[in-house]
């Protein structure tokens, strides 16, 4: 079990590592994301970029990627604490991407993937909570931050048993959005905008 436990973990680093916003707009005849706008391949900074359907498109790969290791790994009866360390891994490969220089994202949608199997009713609070916060202040980078510090509470709440990985998950989220906070603070961070 620990050597299948290890390939899935690669394999969930690898799949992160599966840029879909730098594929999309490759695929598009767009910019690279990651030298535009916020230079953040994602889905926010895609949306300043193109359109709703594009941002939409690189949205749900952003989302599956994390999803499909944690779900396979779930039903191959993998404990509870590996399975926060595969989420972990696939963030990582999107942050940390090993085919697009390491320069990647910041890994909000792939860790919603990577919640995901834990239940529907997680991801509709987690969602309700991102879109909630988003349209209150505009600010895409602290809807993700409260998104995520509410995460363990949720999980708490719904399924006890997966805290500890998603505490994992949401440090790792917090900690990538450390220049965010930062300009948040200083009141220098980007709002959400569209063409």
């Amino acid at each position: 079990m620990l050597l299948l436990t290890l390939a899935i973990i690669i394999v969930a680093y690898l799949l992160g590592s599966i840029s879909s916003a730098i594929i999309v707009c490759r695929m598009l005849g767009l910019p690279d994301p990651r030298t535009t706008g916020s230079n953040n391949p994602g889905t926010t900074n895609v949306l300043r970029m193109s359109n709703k359907i594009t941002a939409a498109t690189v949205l749900f790969l952003d989302i599956i990627k994390g999803t499909i290791p944690v779900w396979g790994a779930y039903f191959l009866q993998v404990e509870p604490f590996y399975l926060g360390i595969i989420g972990v891994a696939a963030c990582l490969g999107h942050m940390y991407p090993i085919f697009f220089d390491f320069k990647g994202g910041k890994a909000v949608a792939t860790a919603l993937g990577t919640l995901l199997p834990i239940g529907l009713g997680l991801g509709a609070l987690l969602i309700i909570t991102w879109i909630c916060v988003a349209k209150l202040t505009k600010y895409s980078s602290l809807a993700a931050i409260v998104t995520v510090s509410f995460a363990p509470v949720y999980v708490f709440l719904l399924k006890p048993l997966y805290v500890y990985p998603t505490l994992m998950l949401s440090a790792l989220i917090i900690w990538r959005h450390k220049d965010n906070i930062s300009r948040l603070l200083k009141g220098t961070e980007s709002k959400i905008s569209t063409k």
